[in-house]
């Protein structure tokens, strides 16, 4: 079978999925749960996080109080459900955040639909904050959504995919059915992304107030990741302002500390959640230092003298925003200028060069989605030691603007590997199982359109030429060849993309398509030579097989290069015309060696040289060569080697060895640099002729061995293989200049 070089990597892919839970900002004193017990019906109001201000009028000694809490069971299963999610779901306990985030927008997004379509509540001010409470271990998220009633926290909150997004999705759809855009972009559709807060806490408390609950009452949401919650009205002032909105609080666990750190979540929001709609903001403590007049020091300042200062640390919290950066692929291309892509580029994925192209599409339909595609004018630095690095995330998944992965294979090829965008997706199922989305109809459509609409990029370059396409072919020329070997479905657009040496091109590289325009008169077919660079290319005896009817020859420089024509076989040509393509290294060239006349001609010659051919193989052995024949194709070399319809050219035995070395399978590696080959000799050669003549004379002699090995070791160096017997074949090279 061919060799195939390439090692197919598997990468993880994170699976989006999440509820419907709103959460929204207090003012600025953060209420703590105290629990006394298991579950608490009591709070007090901290005064450690002073960005977090009361509402005017709230005195600073008020407490918030509950009615005696109810206790309800989780839904049947739901706690197995619950510890598949915790253990085993999300393999990046980072998520959790990405969820409830994701979570806190949807109830934004809720809250701003209704109150444009139904008057209900206020659209202004729609935001959510993250604030870490480095005493208490706990994590608070809040957002000024839609908020829960308590019959939307027992069904919500209660029951795995009970998602009240996914309700209230289903309720619009008839609204919607023949508009445009969804009036409410909304996640959530499985209901498990709340209970990923389990992964990194012990307890889950949620305080909501309604927009529904006509008596605006705010409720208490609580449990342990056990079989049950409860959930208990709140008396008096619970700390959401306006009339909705949810706060959550995460009781952190031991192992989960790192969450405090507000450059962590700052981190983790840029990460996932950079192109949410809604302000995110995250309270942060900052130190700055300051020059400040030192009093000790100007005690006994003379006057006249300048006063001493002295460097004081300053801390400073205040809240901040995290996303600022707009989701650019969802404007009209039209209206984005190029100065506003190149920033985008740059900004998103951290890079200094500027892109040769881009793409701005979306397709819509049974299948909607967004995307913006870039093509680098640099090979990106996580890629220069391992062309296919899984932790490159050149191409970043989002649904419905969410973070999923940026590590999914199945997004597109890994010939596209060095490709950097963003796919945002209106259908992918955000379901719990990696297996489901990989099988998934919409993701296989996405990924031929990223394909397809890269391939157009490429042409775009290709189209263009000058210093454009040089550089694009100079970075990712080998991604290319990598395409026509794997990709069966685009091989044929990816073949007349890659570029070659030729003999013709004067050091510049050439397509396949550009060597067809140059063809000659009555030429049949493409060929190459393959060689360890231009210069052995160039030097290599098959080329005069072609020299005399003046044929460009294209240059195979590395094993990579010849699995491309292997794969390729034949090109278009002129009027729908198959050309196919030849190696010069075989024992038969279509279009040289196969005419009637050369095979009469080559078959006398064979008769004449007889005596020579034998004592050639007799000398050199089957070990050496497999056999010698005569070849009328070479014009000044008075030998060379070739290799049979299915043998191994010199460049790939070296590879293959190599390969074989690296792995620990020398052993196993059964070919040598003669294996194989046949020795083809040029019987219009002074050599060939002279030991002809010593033969027929007589009994071969010393110096008549002598010539058979150095026919055979010439034919070795001159074309490309590994020189076997290299101190036999110095000791007769030795022997020659002491003549």
């Amino acid at each position: 079978s061919r060799p195939m070089w390439l090692a197919k990597t598997l990468i993880g892919a994170c699976v989006l999925a999440s509820t419907c839970s709103a959460f929204m900002p207090t003012g600025s004193k953060m209420l703590h749960l105290r629990s006394p017990g298991r579950l608490s019906s009591r709070c007090r109001i901290s005064q450690r996080l002073p960005a977090l201000k009361l509402p005017k009028g709230r005195a600073s000694g008020l407490r918030m109080t509950t009615v005696a809490p109810e206790t309800f069971e989780f839904q049947a299963e739901v706690s197995r459900v619950m510890d598949i999610i915790i253990n085993s779901l999300y393999s990046d306990k980072d998520v959790f955040l990405r969820e409830l985030v994701s979570n806190a927008a949807d109830a934004c997004d809720k809250k701003r639909f209704l109150a444009i379509t139904e008057n209900k509540g206020s659209a202004d001010n729609l935001e959510i904050r993250i604030q870490a409470d480095k005493e208490q271990k706990k994590l608070i998220i809040e957002d000024s959504g839609v908020g829960m009633t308590k019959d939307e926290l027992i069904n919500n909150l209660g029951r795995i995919a009970q998602s009240g997004t996914k309700q209230f999705a289903e309720m619009l759809k008839a609204k919607e059915k023949n508009k445009g855009d969804s009036a409410a972009n909304l996640i959530g559709q499985f209901g498990v992304g709340f209970y990923s807060g389990f992964l990194v806490a012990n307890k889950m408390t949620v305080i909501s107030k309604g927009l529904n609950d006509e008596q605006g009452r705010s409720y208490r949401w609580e449990s342990e990741a056990g079989s049950s919650y409860t959930i208990s009205e709140v008396e008096g002032e619970s700390g959401i302002e306006g009339n909705s909105g949810t706060r959550i609080e995460l009781t952190l666990r031991e192992d989960a500390d790192e969450y405090l750190d507000d450059m962590k979540i700052k981190a983790l929001v840029q990460r996932y959640s950079e192109f949410i709609n809604f302000p995110i903001k995250v309270f942060t403590t900052k130190t700055t230092y300051e020059q400040v007049e030192d009093e000790e020091a100007n005690k006994d300042l003379k006057e006249g003298e300048t006063p001493k200062k002295k460097t004081i640390p300053v801390t400073k919290q205040e809240w901040e925003v995290q996303n600022k950066q707009q989701p650019l692929w969802m404007r009209p291309p039209s209206q984005v200028t190029a100065e506003q892509y190149e920033e985008f580029y740059k900004s998103t994925f951290k890079a200094f060069d500027k892109p040769l192209t881009l793409s701005h599409f979306s397709l819509e339909g049974q299948v909607e989605f967004r995307a913006l595609l870039y093509v680098p004018s640099m090979l990106p630095f996580e890629l220069g030691s391992n062309m296919f690095d899984e932790n490159a995330g050149n191409m970043r998944l989002y649904v419905k603007r969410v973070f999923i992965n940026d590590k999914f294979t199945e997004l597109c090829p890994r010939w596209l590997k060095f490709v950097k965008g963003v796919i945002d997706s209106e259908d992918l199922p955000l379901n719990v199982g990696r297996e489901i989305l990989q099988k998934s109809s919409v993701l296989r459509v996405v990924s031929r359109r990223i394909v397809k609409k890269s391939l157009d990029m490429f042409n775009d370059i290709k189209g263009k030429g000058g210093e454009d396409w040089d550089t694009f072919q100079k970075q990712f020329g080998k991604y290319l060849k990598v395409g026509v070997i794997e990709d069966n479905e685009h091989r044929k657009d990816i073949g007349e993309l890659i570029t070659f040496g030729s003999s013709a091109s004067k050091g510049n590289l050439t397509t396949l398509g550009e060597y067809v325009s140059r063809m000659k008169e009555g030429q049949q077919y493409i060929y190459y030579v393959s060689g360890d660079g231009r210069a052995q290319c160039e030097m290599s005896p098959a080329l005069e097989k072609v020299k005399s009817n003046g044929y460009e020859v294209m240059y195979c420089v590395e094993p990579l290069d010849e699995l491309c024509m292997m794969e390729l076989k034949e090109v278009d040509g002129p009027e729908d015309k198959k050309i196919e393509i030849i190696d010069l290294g075989r024992d038969t060239v279509k279009g040289i060696d196969d005419s009637e006349d050369k095979k009469e001609e080559k078959q006398e010659k064979e008769k004449s040289f007889d005596q020579v051919l034998k004592f050639l193989t007799d000398t050199l052995g089957q070990k050496r060569v497999s056999k010698v024949e005569i070849s009328l194709s070479l014009s000044d070399s008075p030998s060379t080697l070739a290799q049979a319809q299915y043998g191994m050219s010199p460049q790939m035995q070296k590879y293959m060895k190599a390969r074989a070395v690296a792995m620990g399978e020398e052993a196993d590696w059964s070919g040598n640099s003669g294996q194989a080959a046949i020795l083809q000799v040029n019987p219009n050669h002074p050599i060939l002729i002279s030991l002809k003549d010593k033969l027929d004379a007589g009994e071969p002699g010393e110096d008549e061995k002598r010539v058979a090995s150095l026919l055979f070791h010439v034919a070795q160096l001159r074309g490309g293989y590994d020189i076997t017997e290299g101190d036999k074949f110095a000791s007769l090279v030795t022997e020659l200049l002491a003549k």
